[in-house]
């Protein structure tokens, strides 16, 4: 069990497709998937993929929080404290995931990242999604997800593809600090 480094925007790992992982099952991916959701946990994060800590392989790991209904008022990554998040269920797991969007329905919302700390801005995602991944025995597993689940499951497997959450949004302006975030207008001249 190891914390990992997280890469952070810029780094190329972050810029180009992972490889598909062959053997699910193989030690060498049991123990990176430990050490992730040790890493996970540590950044409080709601997900993490192995582009994110240096490994170029089509896996990542979620978790949704207790009480994320789809709400309009989610985000890809969890700022609670780490109580809260230490309290949550074990990470889902997917290796080899893909997406295809249920309809053509969108919403946006805000995303941060742990590979860009201290940011968020207003991402597009698709509100309705089926994904598919196999397990670490080799199984293949699908499910639909929409609100905060179909969104960090998004958010994640663009990392696979070398995609930032920047690189999906549609009004720059609303990329911003989360520290200034909670701030109104600037005082008038």
């Amino acid at each position: 069990m190891a914390i990992l480094k997280i890469a952070r925007m810029g780094h190329p790992v972050l810029s180009r497709p992972a490889l598909p992982i062959a053997d699910p099952g193989a030690p060498e991916i049991a123990r990176l998937i430990v050490d992730m959701v040790d890493t996970l946990v540590d950044a409080n994060g709601a997900g993490l993929a192995a582009p994110q800590v240096h490994v170029p392989l089509r896996l990542v790991l979620f978790r949704v929080p207790p009480g994320r209904e789809p709400t309009g008022q989610e985000h890809a990554r969890s700022d609670g404290d780490s109580a809260q998040a230490s309290a949550l269920e074990p990470p889902t797991v997917l290796i080899n995931p893909e997406i295809e969007p249920i309809g053509t329905g969108m919403e946006e919302d805000m995303e941060a990242c742990l590979s860009l700390p201290g940011l968020a801005g207003m991402v597009p995602r698709h509100d309705h999604i089926r994904y598919r991944w196999t397990d670490t025995g080799g199984a293949a597993h699908e499910r639909e997800a929409t609100g905060f689940h179909a969104r960090v499951v998004q958010h994640e497997c663009d990392h696979l593809d070398g995609i930032l959450y920047p690189m999906r949004m549609t009004d720059l302006s609303t990329l911003a600090f989360t520290s200034e975030l909670g701030r109104s207008q600037l005082p008038e001249d």
